[in-house]
Parts: structure tokens; C-alpha cells; sequence
């Protein structure tokens, strides 16, 4: 097949290296992965600017999506602009560091926007089901789910390092290309980014979900008398001045909220991802009845859209970011919030000290 491997596109199964590429599938290929570029670039530094702007708010939730942004931004420039690059040139052209740096830093961002939405997922998980916890542990200066989930990604993207570097595929041809263990090598590392980067965090988030919608089924029909940890906060936060608690309601429409935006960045991950982690697997261990590099190609750029679709999701369930974006597109027009209403931001946390406004 042509070089221009994605990430950890299976090399070397249905094609040998010196295969010449089809020109108008290597023209698409460039077309859609410029447009997912400046898609996902755009989006995202829309957004994220936005959300820096509202920092002062300390929404907990933007500060997730201010790293899942970052995240798709590395997905942005480390994994689509190096792919429509190598495809426009055919091969790679850079040195043996590069090369590697490029695959590591490719994965790297796979790894990053993966276990963010886990990081939500669980906080979401943690501010419905363990309210007390949550209450507890107040705001500390590092989000400790975000922290663990840019270690574990860089941590994981190491073998890429390795896996990775600038050889001869072809005499007098050189390129950026993977060598594995034969014979097991290959499956052992497929197997593995799968499970990493999509399998276990999929379950693990299902779980979540699970938990969550148990807690609010049971909050919506039994009440939230009946519920331990929003009582056991309601009486902590009596003891401390004397009001009552925003959680005596049980769960929020605002926590309900960001419970389905989280659920819709989810699934949308799961669809743009599972085709191409689905036909890796089956390539190889599937050698006879493998797919071709093309459809692998096609297949690792629909995985690309969901670095676009991010941003935007937030922006449709946040009214506040979505008045300030589009403040932003239209360079600065006046945009009027009544006098006593709150900033949307305060309400779509979640959190324990959530106003009673926000009660809706």
C-alpha cells in the first residue's frame, strides 16, 4: 500500500509497499481530510476561546471541555494534518525523529479524546450517585480524572516511539513505516490500541451510564427523600449555614442535562470509531478476507469527524457558550442577558452549590 499510513493502520496485509495508489481516491482523500482540518481546527479554537473567555465562571464542565477541545486540537494537527500531508507527497519527508514524534503524538491525541469523555463521564457519575464525595472534595486546583487522563495517554502512545521509524519499503524509496514481531506482533498491537483506546473505556462508560440513569430513574420515582446521598448533602450543607440545599430537589434538570450532553458525545464517538477499529480487528485476523487500504483510509477519516463534532455539541446544550460563540461569529454584536437572570454556566455544573434558580 502507499506509505502514508494512519496511526496504526494495519501495513503490509492486502498490498505490498511499492503498490501504486489509485490518483482519484488519493484526490478524495485529500479533500475530505482538508475539510475535516479546518472543520475540526476551526470548531474547536472557537470553542475553546470561549471557554477561556468563561473561565472566571468555574464551571466544572468547561474545564473538561476546554481539554477535551485540546484533545481534538492534537487530533487535529498530529493525526489529520500529517495524513492529508503524506497523502498529498505520497511518502513521508522528514527525518527518522520526526517520524516517530509524529506517530507518537498521533496516538497520543486517539488516547486524549477517549479518556476525556471517560473523565466526564465519571464526574457526571460522581456528581449524581455520590453527591456527598463531590461535595467534599470542593474545587482543588487539578482536576485530578483530566490529569490522570493526559498521563495515561501519554504513557500509552510510548510503543508508537518504537513501533515506528523511517526505513526502506522499497529500494531507493524510504518512509515512515511500522516493523512488528512476526508472527504475533502485529495482531498483539491492533488488539491492544482497540482495547485501550475503545473497548474498555466504552464499558467502562456504559457502566457509568448505567449507574446514572439507575440514580435518576429511582430519584424521579421515589423522591428525593428516598435518595441517601442527596440527603446526606442536604444535612451537611444545613449544618453549615442554615439554607436549604439547591440537592433537597434531588436530581437537576441542570445535572439531567449534562447527562445527555454527555450521552450524545458518547454515542457520536462510538459511530464515528467503531467501523475502523471493527475493520482493523478483522484485518488482521482476517488475513484471507481482509479489507483493502482504501477502505481503511475512508473508514480512519469518518473516525476524524467526531474531532469536529465535539465542540459543537457542547455548544447546542450550552446556551451560554452558544450566545458567546455566536457573539464571536458576529464580530462582536451586543447580546443582552436579563438583569436577574444567572449566567447559564453556574447552572450547567451540576454541583453542589448550584443557586436556586437553577432549579427549573
Amino acid at each position: 500500500m502507499s506509505g502514508t499510513q494512519p496511526p496504526f493502520e494495519t501495513p503490509n496485509i492486502t498490498e505490498p509497499a511499492d503498490a501504486k495508489r489509485d490518483p482519484i481516491v488519493a484526490q478524495w482523500n485529500i479533500a475530505m481530510l482538508a475539510a475535516i482540518f479546518g472543520f475540526a481546527t476551526f470548531g474547536n479554537c472557537l470553542v475553546l476561546v470561549t471557554l477561556l473567555r468563561r473561565r472566571k465562571h468555574n464551571a466544572l464542565m468547561h474545564t473538561f471541555m476546554i481539554h477535551l477541545c485540546l484533545a481534538d486540537l492534537v487530533v487535529s494537527f498530529f493525526q489529520v494534518l500529517p495524513q492529508l500531508v503524506w497523502d498529498i507527497t505520497d511518502r513521508f519527508r522528514g527525518p527518522d525523529v520526526l517520524c516517530r514524534g509524529v506517530r507518537y503524538l498521533q496516538v497520543v491525541g486517539m488516547f486524549a479524546s477517549s479518556y476525556m469523555i471517560v473523565a466526564m463521564t465519571f464526574d457526571r457519575h460522581q456528581a449524581i450517585c455520590r453527591p456527598l464525595m463531590t461535595f467534599k472534595k470542593g474545587s482543588a486546583r487539578w482536576n485530578i480524572p483530566v490529569s490522570l487522563a493526559w498521563l495515561a495517554s501519554a504513557v500509552f502512545s510510548l510503543p508508537q516511539g518504537f513501533i515506528f521509524s523511517k526505513k526502506e519499503v522499497h529500494p531507493g524509496v524510504f518512509d515512515c513505516w511500522a516493523t512488528f514481531i512476526e508472527p504475533w506482533g502485529l495482531q498483539a498491537y491492533v488488539t491492544w490500541i482497540t482495547l485501550a483506546v475503545f473497548i474498555l473505556p466504552a464499558l467502562f462508560i456504559a457502566t457509568c451510564q448505567v449507574l446514572i440513569f439507575r440514580e435518576i430513574h429511582r430519584s424521579v420515582n421515589t423522591g428525593p427523600e428516598h435518595s441517601p446521598g442527596p440527603r446526606r448533602k442536604a444535612k451537611l450543607m444545613g449544618g453549615r449555614n442554615g439554607t436549604r440545599s439547591a440537592s433537597d430537589s434531588g436530581v437537576t434538570s441542570a445535572m439531567a442535562k449534562t447527562v445527555r450532553m454527555t450521552l450524545v458525545i458518547v454515542l457520536v464517538y462510538v459511530i464515528c470509531w467503531a467501523p475502523f477499529f471493527i475493520a482493523q480487528l478483522w484485518n488482521v485476523w482476517n488475513k484471507e478476507s481482509a479489507a483493502g487500504s482504501s477502505a481503511i483510509k475512508v473508514l480512519m477519516i469518518l473516525s476524524s469527524l467526531n474531532s469536529c463534532t465535539n465542540p459543537w455539541i457542547y455548544t447546542i446544550f450550552s446556551s451560554s457558550v452558544s450566545k458567546d460563540v455566536k457573539e464571536i461569529l458576529c464580530c462582536g454584536c451586543q447580546t443582552h442577558q436579563p438583569k436577574n437572570s444567572l449566567p447559564e454556566d453556574s447552572c450547567f455544573t451540576g454541583s453542589s452549590t448550584m443557586p436556586k434558580e437553577c432549579m427549573y
